[in-house]
C-alpha cells in the first residue's frame, strides 16, 4: 500500500483563512532560514502564519509577519518573534514568482508551516489571486450545501 506524501510531515501551523480569501493557483515548497531558538519553539508546535505573507526584496524572498513565539528556556539569547525570515527557493522558481507577482498582480500567501520527513522546517507558499466578496459568498454557499448533503446521506444510509 502506497503512503501519501504528507504522512511523515509534522504540521506546525496552517493558514486556513488563505483558502477562503484567495483562489490558489499554484503551490511551492520553500525552506525557511531560522535560528536555533525558533526551531525549538516550532518543535513545541508554536507558530502563527495567519496574517503573514511572502514578499520579494532585492532578489530574495521573505516571510513577513509570521509569529514564532520566544523559547522560554533560552533566556537572553532568544529571537525576535515577528522578524522577517528569509525563504529559500531556487533561482528559477524565484524568477517565476516575481514575474507573477509584479506583472499579473498575484499574491504569495503561506499555507502551511511544517517539518518534512528529514526534520527540516518547510513552508508551503501559494501563488494566489484575491477573491471578490461574491466569490466568497458562493464558496460559503457551496460548502454549506455539501455539508447538508452529507447529513442527508448519512441519515438515509
Amino acid at each position: 500500500m502506497a503512503k501519501k506524501k504528507d504522512d511523515n510531515n509534522k504540521l506546525v501551523a496552517e493558514n486556513r483563512r488563505a483558502r477562503f480569501d484567495y483562489m490558489i493557483e499554484d503551490t511551492l515548497e520553500a525552506g525557511i532560514q531560522l535560528v536555533g531558538t525558533e526551531v525549538k519553539s516550532l518543535r513545541n508546535g508554536r507558530a502563527n502564519i495567519a496574517e503573514s505573507y511572502a514578499s520579494t526584496d532585492k532578489g530574495e524572498l521573505w516571510l513577513i509577519n509570521a509569529t514564532i513565539p520566544e523559547y522560554p528556556p533560552a533566556g537572553q539569547f532568544n529571537h525576535e518573534p515577528r522578524r522577517p525570515r528569509k525563504l529559500l527557493v531556487r533561482a528559477r522558481e524565484l524568477k517565476k514568482l516575481v514575474g507573477a507577482v509584479e506583472r499579473e498582480g498575484r499574491t504569495l500567501a503561506p499555507l502551511r508551516l511544517y517539518f518534512n520527513e528529514r526534520g527540516i522546517a518547510k513552508i508551503q507558499i501559494a501563488l494566489a489571486t484575491g477573491k471578490k466578496a461574491h466569490d466568497k459568498r458562493e464558496a460559503t454557499k457551496d460548502r454549506d450545501w455539501k455539508r447538508q448533503q452529507a447529513r442527508l446521506m448519512k441519515d438515509r444510509g
